[in-house]
């Protein structure tokens, strides 16, 4: 076989998780093991111009920090370029006259890559000149490369074979690569590119490790992983896997001891805290080319649910996806961009009567027996929110729905409960309304509008799609002369979905000036009774 380099760029593809903040002794162990797994490259992080927000030491990868690690002399260092910052800056030559010395051997740094989107690539091949010049190693990732047509692929590469350019690495960063596409891939590489190529692949589909392989038979000769997979997303070819894979083409024996144990130590419970690795949700990102950004930020955010997340898919997946923003991200939990027709009016179910709204909290089934009681004394309308059934069925008058991914997967849950189901139905998918058509519903249409309850006799727009959001808005619609809550306990101070939900709650109290009473405990700024003094 070819003669193949291993770069592990854990500290730098790893840092999106921490900050770049990886303790000393932790780096320490970590360069240890590297040479014992026979590790050719360690990329330790980022070099940047830009300094928002804390980085830690690998955000910027300089000089002096280099100067207090014990670099085995076995392992080359490379640090990574951002194309966009080397573009954005008054000329390339200053960017990297900060960034670098004028001699690679005044530096510890061997190995430079600068990562580019396709249309920052022939911006940013000068800076090859400069580096090699000067004596650095030089590489260039081109993100989003699976994505590309064959014309734009040789383009590129023709473009490459005019620099001196130690490797050029195409990166599979929606993880939405086959083996298959992968041999495709490199093939058009190589009509006009002789020099090495690199791989980089992401694990959205389980493929990660797979693809590496398969680009290894095709020619490739510089190999990207991370100490357990550790970066963006689904993360990459996990190290402690391909150098066994490595070592076994070359007929040589690996120490992985140092690097299972820092790996027990560290990188395991730091990826039990922070998540990454595929799942179904990376999994369908890749096959629809969304960006692993926009599945990540929905894992860290309380607020998403597993079907807020699906139905985002959906929406990424019909309105393309490939490039992550937090606008877009915003977009996709307002399923509805229409209010729909509209058909019923809660008046009739409503007028002049208290509603209660059921939540999901556990002061719902704690406070049973009291909460049926004060059913059976007060006789509001009661408005369960989606499937859950903790009070008696006959107790219950309405139930209410939004979301068009919830509706579907509970859907067999509603044809069997005896309510009739309150839901934007004009506007939900086929596929949605053909599942409940055996059910009765009741068409109160909605729109969203940042933080904005405008109430109709058949329709209203409301800030969010939330159940709770809807359920205000029908009892306003009704002209409920009380609303209720129970089993609204919060999700503490800090969760973004209290937050969310106390700002529809102050915008409800303010805009639509109904009463609005929880009867058990609630962590929400609103008014409260005991249901047990009512």
């Amino acid at each position: 076989m070819n003669i193949v380099i291993v770069l592990d760029c854990t500290l730098r593809d790893g840092g999106y998780y921490n900050s770049w903040n990886f303790p000393q002794h932790v780096v320490e162990q970590y360069l240890q093991a590297m040479e014992a797994a026979n590790v050719n490259i360690v990329e330790l992080g980022m070099r940047s111009l830009k300094n928002e927000g804390f980085k830690g030491a690998a955000g910027f990868t300089t000089e002096d920090y280099l100067d207090t690690l014990p670099i085995p002399t076995s392992l080359k260092v490379g640090v990574m370029v951002n194309a966009s910052e080397l573009a954005s800056a008054p000329s390339l030559e200053e960017a990297l006259d900060s960034l670098f010395p004028k001699d690679a051997d005044k530096s510890k740094v061997d190995l430079v890559r600068i990562a580019c989107h396709v249309h920052e690539f022939e911006q940013a091949l000068p800076a090859c000149v400069w580096l090699k010049e000067r004596g650095f190693l030089v590489g260039f990732n081109l993100m989003q490369v699976a994505e590309r047509s064959q014309t734009e692929v040789e383009a590129l590469a023709l473009a490459a074979s005019k620099y001196d350019i130690d490797a050029l690495y195409f990166a599979d960063s929606m993880g939405s690569m086959g083996p298959e596409q992968c041999k495709t891939i490199i093939t058009w590489f190589k009509k006009h590119w002789n020099g090495a190529i690199g791989i980089h692949t992401h694990d959205n589909m389980g493929k990660a490790l797979q693809n590496t392989l398969t680009a290894i038979e095709e020619g490739v000769t510089w190999l990207d992983a991370t100490v357990t997979g550790m970066g963006r997303g689904p993360g990459n070819a996990r190290t402690e896997e391909l150098v066994i894979e490595v070592a076994a083409l070359q007929g040589k024996n690996v120490n992985l001891v140092p690097l299972m144990a820092i790996i027990r130590s560290y990188f395991q419970p730091l990826k039990n805290k922070c998540g990454w690795g595929s799942n179904p949700f990376y999994f369908l990102s890749g096959k629809y080319g969304i960006h692993p950004t926009f599945i990540q930020e929905m894992l860290s955010d309380p607020r998403y649910s597993e079907e807020d997340i699906l139905a985002a898919i959906e929406h990424l997946r019909v309105e393309g996806g490939s490039k992550f923003s937090f606008n877009t991200l915003d977009a996709t939990r307002n399923f509805f961009k229409e209010k729909g027709k509209g058909a019923w009016s809660p008046k009739s179910q409503i007028l002049g009567k208290s509603v209660l709204i059921l939540g999901a909290g556990p002061g719902l089934k704690q406070h049973t027996s009291a909460i049926q009681s004060f059913i059976e004394k007060h006789s509001p309308v009661v408005i369960a929110m989606n499937a859950q059934s903790t009070l008696p069925e006959e107790l219950v008058d309405l139930r209410i729905a939004s979301h068009p991914v919830r509706l579907l997967a509970d859907c067999q849950h509603h044809l069997v409960l005896p309510q009739p189901l309150i839901t934007p139905a004009s506007a939900l998918p086929d596929d949605v309304t053909d599942s409940l058509q055996d059910k009765t519903l009741y068409d109160f249409a909605l729109e969203v509008s940042e933080n904005t309850f405008t109430i109709g006799e058949t329709s209203a727009s409301i800030p969010n799609s939330l159940a709770i959001s809807y359920a205000l808005a029908v009892a306003a619609a009704g002209s409920a002369k009380h609303v209720y809550l129970a089993g609204f306990d919060g999700f503490g101070s800090g969760d973004n979905r209290t937050q969310e939900m106390q700002k529809v709650l102050n915008a409800f109290i303010e805009q639509v000036k109904l009463p609005i009473t929880s009867i058990t405990y609630t962590e929400y700024d609103i008014p409260s009774i005991s249901v047990y003094g009512v």
